[in-house]
């Protein structure tokens, strides 16, 4: 059996549906989320705040008892159809081992988030279950359904596909893939490798991020998907944006770092693609089949 025909995907959300808003990681501004929630009702949907979503304890927004307690009440609720995770920072690995043990395939649903919530996407990768990489509270506070990428994840809740025709950059490999996408944030997936999360496995389709880290630090995350064997193996590698992991005297860029660490394997890879820590953050669906194509005039990506 081909390992997309295993794959939970949650039912499209419907009119009256309702959508959670947790914060498992770091504290978010509530007019993100209260703007955030009027703009889902726009959609038909009920989103609701759960009680410690806005809450703060220290950097995070709340203690990590407090915020699995979220979590697990909205992963278990059954009228509760999709999670949008507030915002990133750092602390969702914090839960993972204790969702672990919730019964996540008796009710699957859509969650939604990046940056650091890519830990959370791994943990349902790992059980089987698609999420969506996609904007957050304060995108869709800024822009409701207004915008391209806010658009494409709303009208995916619904139950539409997810495709993609991307300007090329010149250092593209080219070539076509097809394979499971996983993902995410680099500094959080690299440090899952070896774990019961770790989702970077033979012949599927990588995509990486990061922001706000020095360069030398991309490479040596890089090296330890390289040493470690993952990196040959891959059917396909998205590469997103770097935001602020600026070039030094050593390294030119993030591209040309990733271009030399993947030399030797023939995968297409497709540079600069608008996903991450920036304005035009394109939703995809972890854990879900994708196809990749990698041209002289488009990069073709569809799911």
């Amino acid at each position: 059996m081909k390992e997309n025909q295993t794959l939970l995907f949650p039912r499209p959300l419907q009119k009256g549906d309702k959508i959670a808003f947790c914060s498992p990681a770091g504290a978010v501004k509530a007019v993100y989320v209260e703007e955030a929630v009027e703009a889902l009702g726009k959609q038909g949907w009920e989103a609701i705040i759960m009680p410690h979503a806005l809450g703060k304890n220290g950097h995070y927004s709340g203690t990590a008892d407090e915020r699995f307690d979220d979590l697990e009440k909205a992963f278990t609720d059954p009228d509760v159809r999709a999670i949008i995770c507030s915002r990133g920072g750092y602390g969702a690995v914090h839960l993972l081992e204790r969702l672990a043990r919730l019964p996540l395939e008796e009710t699957p649903k859509w969650l939604i988030g990046f940056s650091d919530i890519s830990a959370l996407h791994a943990l349902l990768t790992s059980r089987g279950i698609a999420s969506i990489h996609a904007p957050m509270a304060k995108a869709l506070a800024d822009h409701g359904g207004d915008n391209a990428d806010n658009r494409a994840l709303l009208d995916f809740l619904a139950g539409e596909g997810l495709e993609y025709s991307l300007d090329p950059s010149p250092m593209n490999r080219p070539g076509d893939a097809t394979g499971l996408l996983v993902g995410g944030n680099l500094s959080v997936i690299s440090d899952l490798v070896g774990t019961p999360f770790d989702v970077i496995k033979p012949r599927r389709i990588l995509f990486i991020e990061d922001v706000n880290e020095p360069i030398y630090k991309i490479e040596r995350m890089l090296y330890q998907l390289r040493l470690s064997g993952v990196l040959a193996d891959l059917a396909g590698l998205i590469v997103g944006k770097f935001s602020g992991c600026a070039p030094d005297a050593d390294f030119a860029s993030v591209n040309n770092i990733v271009a030399d660490l993947t030399r030797d394997y023939s995968y297409p890879v497709a540079y600069d693609i608008p996903v991450g820590h920036v304005t035009h953050n394109i939703p995809l669906v972890c854990g879900a089949a994708c196809s990749l194509s990698v041209g002289e005039s488009s990069v073709e990506i569809s799911q």
